[in-house]
């Protein structure tokens, strides 16, 4: 009991240290929040937001700007020269990042210790999914069924699931024949209309799963989905990889440490308040899911050894 009481304490202690610093350090100007996709889609939605909740509980003012190309690799490579004021932050999806850093780190201006890292706004919780009357109800089933004369159809949409994917099927001798698609959408007609065996899904499937039109075999996260804790994920049924989408916020490296306690702890405030949940809840179907500056930057370490290995690296 009394090291409950002192961890509790030191976590109230950490807390009223973040928002005293919050509280002191004001920017000297507008903040820039660079999003590296173009305008309308997810990431530039929940930027948008979390900018506006930011803007409206501080009273700084927080401009937006698009600065899209390669997956968020043009915006980060500008945000690495920047001033380390805390006046200019980048929102981006890790994968990419990951995947680029992986590949070809050597020819990336920037690595990661180019940033410090500030918060994470949400999880996309990836699943793999497959028509409610398909013959097989898990990654075991979905392998043996593969097995067959036909092998199985697999839809997706970005080139993380595809290696997951490649991954399974080299370890367990699966004959997997990965169909490429535009968008979740697509993904689902498929699926319905019966042109694939199984597909990802980060969120359009829950009306059909809540139907019944549609089954869940798997999380392709590190953790099981909110929505379906009962469904475990890839990792647990056997194979040691998992996708970890996360959209995330990080500055210049060598943010001062009141800066970065005001930031982080204004960015919480943000992520958490109920206008950015809703659209979270509205656009992921999920909860928000702030890391904090070394949760985030924790989630940036490891994901890096994790891509590797989607590449056999």
């Amino acid at each position: 009991m009394k090291k409950l009481s002192t961890f509790v304490t030191a976590l109230c202690v950490s807390f009223v240290l973040a928002f005293a610093a919050h509280a002191e350090w004001k920017p000297s100007g507008p903040i820039k929040l660079l999003i590296g996709f173009d305008a309308g889609g997810e990431t530039d939605t929940l930027g948008r937001v979390v900018a506006k909740a930011m803007e409206d509980q501080t009273g700084w003012k927080i401009i937006v700007e698009n600065k899209p190309g390669g997956g968020g690799i043009a915006m980060f490579t500008g945000l690495a020269v920047a001033k380390p004021d805390g006046q200019t932050l980048g929102m981006g999806v890790n994968m990419p990042i990951l995947v680029n850093l992986v590949l070809r780190g050597k020819d990336l201006p920037f690595d990661l210790d180019s940033f410090d890292y500030l918060a994470t706004i949400a999880r996309a919780q990836l699943a793999i999914i497959a028509k409610s009357d398909a013959p097989f109800d898990d990654m075991a089933g979905l392998i043996e069924y593969s097995k067959g004369d036909d092998g199985a159809l697999i839809a997706f949409d970005a080139k993380p699931q595809e290696l997951l994917m490649n991954f399974v099927g080299g370890a367990s001798g699966a004959n997997f024949k990965l169909v490429p698609t535009k968008s979740s959408a697509e993904m689902i007609q498929d699926i319905l209309g019966g042109h694939v065996a199984a597909s990802f899904a980060a969120g359009a499937h829950i009306p059909y799963l809540e139907s019944g039109d549609v089954k869940m075999i798997a999380s392709a996260n590190d953790g099981r989905h909110s929505y379906a804790p009962d469904t475990p994920t890839v990792k647990e049924q056997g194979f040691d990889i998992f996708v970890d989408p996360y959209f995330f916020i990080a500055a210049p490296a060598g943010l001062s440490d009141d800066t970065k306690a005001a930031l982080s702890a204004a960015l919480n405030e943000a992520i958490n308040s109920d206008e950015v949940k809703a659209v979270i809840m509205n656009t992921l179907k999920t909860e928000p899911s702030d890391l904090g500056p070394q949760g985030t930057t924790d989630m940036m370490t490891g994901g890096v050894s994790n891509v590797a290995k989607l590449f056999g690296k």
